[in-house]
């Protein structure tokens, strides 16, 4: 297994994505399902307000022309292994998560046969999409909880597993707008063997096997802490300050694209061409 690993495609979009403008992150979405001919199935399992979460997504679905729309709401362990969510997942070619809290996708999608079609077909050809709590659930290392705007500290984020989708990572949501980049460093501190990945708002990861693709108005910040050469986290009490050493930090906005097997930043074909025609390599420098 690689360092980072996903298996097929996702797309983990860091909340408030635009749903009456542009659209750009759902339109991307949709077009990857099918277009038109997708059939795209919404699930509310982490939202308390499934009935308005589905009647909102179902409406913007519509505007990007989609024929085939299927909602699924899960509210007890009965639910994930219905043989009606089965068959939905299985005729899929887009699964949506609404935002909520992402606790209630893994303990009620988790182990379920629910999620184990959806693994299978994850690996072959189904996209899945998930929204703030529904992109938060889907990395390994998954963040329950922890306090926004403040330094890294130990034991400051509570930390569970996730629903497996990338392997080697954790996600975080709304991440420039609530300050959340020392509870993502809190958490690569206790896991450094994964990979931070903060999303701000309007702002989307495509995931695609070995390598993501930022879009949208935000920017993607990539925490690695693979090669940090000292923390404190051994020698501190729970709350007090994290001291950590070369942690490599990259900030991607849209057209960025990173290569989840060599933690590298690939940069635009656009900005290349551009470093070419002033007669500097890619480093800025003059050849």
């Amino acid at each position: 297994m690689e360092l980072t690993e996903a298996k097929g495609r996702l797309v983990a979009i860091g909340g408030a994505e635009d749903r009456e403008g542009e659209k750009r992150i759902l339109s991307k979405f949709v077009e990857i399902a099918g277009g038109k001919k997708a059939k795209i199935v919404i699930l509310t399992v982490a939202t308390d307000s499934p009935e308005e979460a589905a009647k909102e997504m179902t409406k913007v679905f519509k505007s990007l022309g989609v024929e085939t729309i299927k909602v699924f709401d899960i509210t007890e362990r009965e639910d994930a292994n219905s043989s009606r969510g089965v068959k939905m997942i299985e005729e899929a070619t887009g699964l949506y998560f609404t935002g909520g809290d992402q606790i209630h996708i893994t303990s009620l999608m988790g182990g379920s046969e629910m999620q184990r079609v959806m693994h299978e077909r994850y690996e072959k050809d189904l996209i899945i999409a998930g929204t703030s709590a529904g992109a938060a659930m889907m990395s390994n290392s998954m963040i329950l909880s922890g306090a926004s705007e403040e330094n890294p500290r130990l034991r400051a984020v509570e930390i569970g597993p996730g629903m497996d989708l990338i392997i080697g990572a954790i996600i975080d949501t709304h991440f420039s707008q609530r300050g959340r980049h020392g509870r993502l460093l809190s958490a690569v501190a206790h896991y450094p063997q994964d990979l931070g990945l903060g999303i701000d708002e309007n702002t989307a990861l495509f995931i695609n096997k070995g390598k993501f693709e930022v879009i949208g108005e935000g920017a993607v910040t990539v925490i690695d802490g693979g090669a940090m050469t000292y923390t404190n986290a051994p020698d501190v009490r729970k709350g007090e300050g994290l001291a950590l050493a070369d942690v490599r930090v990259h900030v991607l906005p849209d057209g960025y694209e990173y290569n989840l097997h060599d933690r590298c930043v690939i940069k635009p074909e656009k900005m290349n061409s551009k470093v070419k025609k002033a007669g500097l390599n890619e480093n800025g420098k003059e050849k």
